[in-house]
């Protein structure tokens, strides 16, 4: 089972957290600090990636789209669907010319 959205959202957050702290801290001796701070600009992309191609059940339920009516009624149904709104306008009645 993947991660949802909310746990890769609060570990985004924690990684530019640990980010901001670096930034503000003295340096560390021999490059440490840039050496950590590009690894967590690495799982910050990384983070973001997973977020944006992350999706939820709903969503992979509604790719269907249309498929699973069409298998329960056929061609047939959306055909007769177009006819009616082709003839039967709709909206308000027109307002007579009293």
């Amino acid at each position: 089972m993947g991660s949802n959205r909310t746990e890769l959202t609060a570990l985004k957050n924690l990684l530019s957290q640990a980010d901001r702290i670096l930034e503000t801290s003295p340096p560390l001796p021999e490059n440490r600090t840039g050496a950590c701070r590009e690894l967590l600009g690495t799982a910050l992309a990384l983070t973001d990636d997973l977020l944006k191609h992350s999706t939820t059940p709903a969503a992979l339920m509604g790719s269907k789209g249309g498929s699973m009516t069409a298998k329960r009624h056929g061609s047939e149904h959306y055909r007769q669907m177009a006819a009616r709104r082709k003839t039967h306008g709709g909206g308000r009645p027109r307002k007579s010319s009293d």
